[in-house]
Parts: C-alpha cells; sequence; structure tokens
C-alpha cells in the first residue's frame, strides 16, 4: 500500500484535474504559493489538516475521501457528485434571478391595474438589472469562483448608476455626469483585483 503523502497527492491531483483546475487556480484559491501545490502532488510535503479540510471543502468530498485510495470506480462515482452540485446551486442562482424579475413584472402589472394613472411603473425593469447582479454577486462569492466577483461588481456600479440617470432622465434632469463616479470606482475595483492574498510556502512534513 502506498503511505499516506503518496495517497494524499494523487487524490489532490486527480480531484483538481477533474475539475480542470492548474495548480496555480489551486493554490490563488488556498491562498498557498503554486510550488507548495506542486509539493503536495508529488508527495514531498502534507498540507496541513486545516489545509487538508479547504481542500475537501473546496473539492466537494469528505476529508476521508482525501487521504484514502480509491478504485477506479469510486473516483468515476466522484465527478458526476460535484457535477449535479454545480448543476443544481446554478437552477437555484437562475431560480433566484427569474425571481427577481418576476417580482419587477408583477410590480408593474400590480401599478398598471390601479385606478390612478402612474406612467413610471417600467422603471421596476430597469432596478432588476442591478438587483439581479447583486444576487449574482452573493451566490458567487458562496458557491462559485471569487475571481469573478469583480467582473459582477464592475457592472453592478455601471448598471446601478444607469438605473440613477434614467430616472433622473425621466423626471427631466439629465445627470450625464453621475458616470464620472463610475471612473474612481472601476479603478478601486481594478486595483482591488489586483491585490495578490498572502501565500504560504511552507513545507509540512
Amino acid at each position: 500500500m502506498n503511505d499516506i503523502k503518496s495517497i494524499i497527492a494523487k487524490n489532490i491531483a486527480d480531484l483538481r484535474l477533474a475539475k480542470g483546475m492548474t495548480q496555480l487556480e489551486l493554490a490563488e484559491q488556498l491562498h498557498y504559493s503554486d510550488k507548495a501545490v506542486s509539493k503536495w502532488e508529488r508527495g514531498e510535503s502534507v498540507p496541513e489538516i486545516a489545509t487538508l479540510k479547504a481542500i475537501a471543502d473546496l473539492f466537494g468530498v469528505t476529508l476521508d475521501h482525501l487521504v484514502n485510495e480509491h478504485s477506479p470506480e469510486e473516483k468515476k462515482e466522484v465527478a458526476p457528485e460535484r457535477k449535479y452540485r454545480f448543476r443544481n446551486r446554478s437552477l437555484v442562482t437562475g431560480m433566484c434571478a427569474v425571481l427577481v424579475w418576476f417580482v419587477a413584472l408583477l410590480a408593474f402589472v400590480t401599478v398598471d391595474l390601479l385606478p390612478i394613472e402612474v406612467e413610471l411603473h417600467w422603471l421596476a425593469f430597469v432596478y432588476a438589472v442591478p438587483a439581479t447582479l447583486l444576487l449574482w454577486l452573493v451566490f458567487n462569492s458562496v458557491w462559485f469562483n471569487p475571481r469573478t466577483n469583480f467582473i459582477i461588481i464592475s457592472a453592478l456600479v455601471w448598471s446601478a448608476l444607469g438605473s440613477l440617470h434614467v430616472t433622473a432622465w425621466v423626471f427631466g434632469n439629465n445627470i450625464w455626469k453621475i458616470y464620472l463616479l463610475g471612473i474612481p470606482a472601476q479603478l478601486v475595483i481594478l486595483l482591488w483585483s489586483r491585490i495578490k492574498p498572502v501565500i504560504k510556502n511552507k513545507i509540512q512534513k
């Protein structure tokens, strides 16, 4: 039987490859260097128990799965499990996004049926855009790739500014200068995306 280092090394490599991740991508998720991940996968060192737990959570397996050998049949069972989990999370995210637009449509129809005349009820659809992006940001932070958050936040900022501009415009105020606020906000987001987490390059024995 292979020693524990070799077993863990093979399991980490198999899980990483099954998810289509590079060593650098895995390292960034765990706040380690790609050199540390490379040493784990070569069996030269073993991650700390807290890091092993983080790896197990990232790939949707148990800690026990990481430290035990697996037959080819067992490996085939893990991949569909992760696939179904990703699909289910995507469906939940999609359903919540549809719910946002349903609420906007409900508000539009309800106001349209009122005996009083309201001409601005279509703004519900305008504000549904930043609301959807905000919802996506929350789900993406919890379930998906956090690095995509920078793109979502950028879209959220500009859509929010656009919604305010449209609202002011229908009241006769063309506040196009509001978009100038998006420039420093976009710069902050860009600089924030360039911040690298403090990585660890320790060798665990």
